[in-house]
Order: C-alpha cells, then sequence, then structure tokens
C-alpha cells in the first residue's frame, strides 16, 4: 500500500501542526493535544515500543514538549521537523548513550514516530542532548 504525496503532508500537518485536513479530518476534539512530546532512547523502541522503552535515565533528565504548531514543526512534503533546536536538561549524573529518539503523545507514552540519532549522544554530568532543526521524520 502506499500513501500520495498529498496524502503524507496533511497527516503530518494534522499530527505535528493541528492543521485540519478539509473535509476528512480536524482537531476539533474535546482536548486536543497541545504539545508533541520528545523522548530519547538508548535502544530502538521498535513499533510495539513506547516512549518508557529503553528511555535514557541519566540524573536530570526530562522529556521536552514541543507545540503542536507550525511555530513548533515544520512540514515540507512528506517529511516534519523541529522549527527549532530541541534541548533536553543538561545532566547531573548517570550516564547513557542516546541513539534513538521518539515523538509522542504523553498521556499514554504512544509512539507516532521515532528515529535514529547520529552521531550518537553521550550523556552524563555537564552534557545536553540537543536534537536540532536537521532532526526529520518522514512518512513515505
Amino acid at each position: 500500500m502506499s500513501l500520495s504525496d498529498a496524502t503524507e503532508t496533511n497527516i503530518l500537518k494534522l499530527l505535528f501542526q493541528a492543521v485540519a485536513w478539509a473535509n476528512v479530518a480536524d482537531n476539533a476534539g474535546t482536548s486536543p493535544i497541545a504539545n508533541i512530546q520528545y523522548a530519547l532512547h538508548t535502544a530502538d523502541p521498535g513499533d510495539a515500543g513506547t516512549q518508557l522503552t529503553s528511555e535514557v535515565a541519566y540524573t536530570s533528565y526530562a522529556r521536552v514538549d514541543v507545540a503542536r504548531t507550525t511555530g513548533g514543526h515544520t512540514v515540507t512534503g512528506n517529511s516534519v521537523s523541529p522549527a527549532a533546536d530541541i534541548s533536553f536538561p543538561a545532566g547531573t549524573g548517570g550516564s547513557g548513550t542516546v541513539t534513538y529518539f521518539s515523538a509522542g503523545k504523553d498521556l499514554t507514552d504512544e509512539i507516532f514516530f521515532s528515529g535514529t540519532v547520529s552521531p550518537n549522544i553521550v550523556t552524563g554530568n555537564g552534557i545536553t542532548p540537543v536534537l536540532t532543526t536537521a532532526t526529520t521524520m518522514t512518512l513515505d
């Protein structure tokens, strides 16, 4: 099965920017989510995983919310990326190597997209992990 380019773009805009897809879907639910939550992982959370799966655990780590708007995410064709760098809290101890990230829904830990982090980020005291605007998720 394959999705058309227009469908891919509309799905990404609906999910990451809360932009209605005319005559198909809108964002008018009772309480739609306002943010996409980003998490860091030490291994691939996989298709069946959640944001808790292999989540990094350095001291002071916390997930980061990004607005579900055109100001929070950039959609170009069938790809989406953060509109600004996503900085996670600086480590105050502990360690772990970030090899994957995920973007999802905080209340259920549901993952919408996940991908590799390259180069990997070795976390620890004084290290601030960052996902840059070059971090791209592609629907194809």
